[in-house]
């Protein structure tokens, strides 16, 4: 079976985001284990969640990118704009959990660790994600609904 580098990356992705949602599950359980409350911390369970939905959306891309009738080319560029942000995600959920810092970095000031961020960095990088993911998304949507109904 011939596949494209589009969906061979997807569906390796998604095995990456299964195994972070199962790793980031078990530091979950052991800060649960570990609070008075028996909670974890906000981002933890964020990044746990958020690894176990990455898994099948990358799945779903891998099939979209398959039937796709665009380029090679652009079909990558897609998926990629797509996993750049799903683990750039990820891993920002990962280290406000390590670092305990916020449990929402949308609230102004926005912190990690000790450093503020400027308001401007976090609305730029939102509107890159959404343009990023929708737009590559519905290209290709559109890819794939060309080669279904012509």
């Amino acid at each position: 079976m011939e596949l494209s580098l589009a969906v061979k990356f997807a569906i390796l992705s998604s095995g990456i985001f299964l195994w972070i949602g199962m790793c980031t599950g078990v530091w979950k359980y052991a800060a649960i284990r570990s609070s008075p409350q028996f909670r974890a911390h906000y981002y933890i369970d964020i990044s746990h969640r958020a690894s176990l939905l990455y898994a099948p959306a990358c799945l779903i891309l891998a099939v979209l990118a398959y039937f796709s009738t665009w380029s090679a080319t652009t079909n990558l560029l897609c998926v990629i704009a797509n996993l750049v942000f799903f683990f750039a995600s990820v891993l920002s959920y990962i280290i406000h959990g390590i670092l305990k810092d916020t449990n929402n970095q949308f609230r102004k000031p926005h912190q990690v660790a000790k450093w503020t961020l400027p308001s401007i960095l976090m609305t730029l990088f939102m509107l890159a994600l959404i343009v990023a993911e929708v737009g590559a998304t519905l290209v290709l949507c559109l890819g794939t609904a060309k080669f279904l109904f012509g």
